[in-house]
């Protein structure tokens, strides 16, 4: 049996009755006074059995927008999940807060499994997380109709749309909760959904009367930072070296081959790194995400199948070092960051070759044309915010839907603001280098090109005869960095394409794209190239450096020993540190030190099971620091 499996193969904790008052419960339970942007509203709608969406971001805490309304209404709530690993760990964490909580799927042993039926038959359970297959076998479907339903949340949402960015066609099959649960409210939530999406998640899912909640797509505790990519290891390791061990991170790259080098690389300097991909044995990748979730300082090297399903509240960064398919994939990934409202760091790396590769992976998938269609979009999307001079924190609002009639205000903590860059009209330097990649043939790399643009007469140049092509020399004003930088940007805007199946040569892109360029017909807007911002950010102080940068060192030390008595408690009882108490809980009981259990019970994130649990215990560590 996995760890996980005999976590919750024991009795759950007994069933409250229903809370009259939503605040209540989510002080009680949760430790909270207060509701968050859209919570309070979704929860009322639920309460008045209505059915709503929730599109918010990974962070937001769309889990209490159906948690707490189903403390408040009789019966047992469903909630559909695609992951096995997140139904656990917010089982793991309802139990800790007193909550009669149970998941049914597949990892369960069979003794386990009929634990769990029989408390759903007793009326016990509060809420169950379930698998969709799950859920739409017959012998489920059957009992939990028997049942009295509070409400039915369905996580995840977008993967029921093949507008998505992580279409399963098996949630399709959940149309069928609405004729099978009649008059009882349901609720769909997903952190990444543009209009297109969320428009089919409501027909799909036959939500047409839905209250729709958009917001919270502002994440002003992450960084975001895009730069172009060079030597990526090394841009990584400069990168790390400028973060203190013990925080926690996931590197996303694009391969599984890619995820145990880079992860092997990370190993042999010292740090506590694995991968994490499809391609590993089932109980190997469930070790390596346990580990990861229990552990601090811990690194992972991911492909997308690490993008959903992290709960892990403390990861203080997400670097890609591979561009993501989608505006929508990328924010999911750099989502992991910073759950817990504490300053966190991203870095998207991007290149060429990035671009050409999603490209061709889309023009060769077999999904019908219109889809492709709009995966080209979703890919330009993402690229024009990567290549933009602009706030990225705006663009990405902008593409949510968050900024309709709101003031232009840039965010002050991304890249583009932190050190703006200039916009400067590249038409004829584009022309130039198109006709450049025309003249020698449309195969060669990038930097022959940039040789034969500064008019450099390399044995390569000479032999081809490329010093008496009209080119030659045309742009001997600009470095080879300039150049360089200036080819990466037309491939990323779609003029010039890389040969992935030869050699790596530049060829031009469509003819409809490139012709008006040539002709003079169509201008070119281009960034100046900057100097490395990974050798930028190892000079000044990286936001992201520490979780506890502003406490003094009397209250570093006592946070030091409060997360030391969280490991000790969270071993003992089986479950992830954060399980028991976040980072920003101790940071908050570092600060206040509370010296008495009424004052403990003020802290944010102390429910009322978890100071009966808890408080003797940290009030001692806090008393022995006095």
């Amino acid at each position: 049996m996995s760890d996980a499996s005999a976590r919750f193969a024991c009795a759950a904790p007994p069933a409250d009755h229903p809370f009259e008052d939503p605040r209540r419960a989510l002080r009680e339970v949760f430790g909270h006074e207060d509701f968050r942007g859209l919570q309070e509203q979704a929860v009322a709608t639920l309460l008045a059995g209505r059915d709503a969406l929730i599109v918010a971001p990974t962070g937001f805490g769309k889990s209490a927008c159906y948690q707490v309304p189903a403390l408040c209404r009789a019966g047992t709530a469903i909630v559909v999940s695609p992951l096995i690993a997140l139904m656990a760990d917010q089982v793991a964490q309802l139990r800790e807060a007193g909550v009669a909580a149970d998941m049914l799927n597949s990892s369960l042993p069979d003794e386990a499994r009929r634990s769990v039926l029989q408390r759903l038959r007793s009326g016990r359970t509060r809420l169950l997380y379930v698998a969709p297959e799950r859920l739409l076998m017959g012998g489920t479907l059957e009992l939990l109709r028997s049942l009295e339903i509070s409400l039915i949340a369905i996580d995840e949402a977008h993967c029921v749309s093949q507008w998505g960015h992580d279409f399963r066609p098996e949630y399709r099959r959940l149309s069928l909760l609405a004729e099978a649960f009649p008059g009882v409210p349901r609720i769909a939530l997903t952190a990444t959904a543009d209009a297109q999406t969320r428009s089919d998640i409501l027909e799909q899912l036959r939500l047409a009367e839905a209250e729709v909640l958009i917001g919270g797509f502002d994440r002003p505790n992450v960084r975001w930072s895009f730069a172009e990519k060079r030597e990526p290891l090394r841009q990584l390791d400069r990168f790390l070296a400028t973060r203190p061990r013990d925080s926690s991170g996931i590197v996303y790259v694009g391969s599984r081959k890619k995820a145990d080098q880079t992860a092997e690389r990370l190993a042999g300097m010292g740090y506590a790194a694995e991968s994490y991909h499809a391609g590993l044995e089932p109980e190997l990748r469930a070790a390596r995400q346990a580990r990861f979730l229990r552990e601090e300082g811990r690194i992972v090297v991911a492909t997308v199948a690490f993008g959903m399903g992290i709960d892990k509240p403390d990861v203080r960064w997400v670097v890609h070092l591979d561009l993501p398919r989608s505006l929508e994939a990328w924010y999911q990934e750099v989502g992991r960051a910073g759950r817990d409202g504490l300053p966190s760091e991203t870095l998207t790396l991007f290149g060429p070759n990035d671009v050409s590769f999603a490209r061709r992976m889309i023009e060769q998938s077999d999904a019908p044309e219109a889809v492709k269609r709009v995966e080209r979009l979703k890919l330009e999307r993402l690229v024009g915010v990567a290549e933009g001079t602009g706030c990225r924190r705006l663009a990405v609002l902008e593409y949510f839907g968050e900024r309709a009639g709101a003031p232009a205000e840039p965010c002050g903590n991304c890249d583009a603001c932190l050190e703006p860059q200039e916009e400067i009209d590249g038409t004829e330097t584009a022309r130039m280098a198109l006709s450049a990649v025309y003249r020698t043939g449309q195969v060669f790399g990038a930097a022959h090109l940039v040789e034969v643009l500064r008019g450099t007469a390399s044995e390569k140049v000479t032999r081809n005869g490329h010093d008496r092509l009209p080119v030659f020399g045309v742009g001997a004003g600009r470095s080879e960095a300039e150049w360089r930088s200036i080819l990466r940007q037309l491939t990323s805007h779609g003029l010039l394409e890389v040969d992935l199946e030869g050699h790596g040569g530049l060829r031009l892109g469509p003819a409809e794209r490139v012709r008006p360029v040539l002709r003079g017909e169509q201008a070119v807007s281009l960034r100046r190239p900057k100097a490395d911002p990974i050798a930028r950010g190892a000079r000044a102080k990286p936001r992201a450096a520490a979780a506890t940068a502003e406490m003094s060192g009397r209250d570093q030390a006592l946070f030091e020993a409060l997360k030391a008595k969280r490991r000790a408690l969270a071993e003992t009882a089986g479950v992830p540190p954060y399980v028991v108490f976040h980072d920003r809980t101790l940071v908050e009981m570092a600060q206040l030190r509370p010296g008495s259990r009424a004052a403990f019970a003020e802290l944010p994130g102390v429910g009322r099971s978890k100071l009966d649990k808890y408080a003797e215990a940290f009030l001692e560590v806090i008393a022995a620091a006095d």
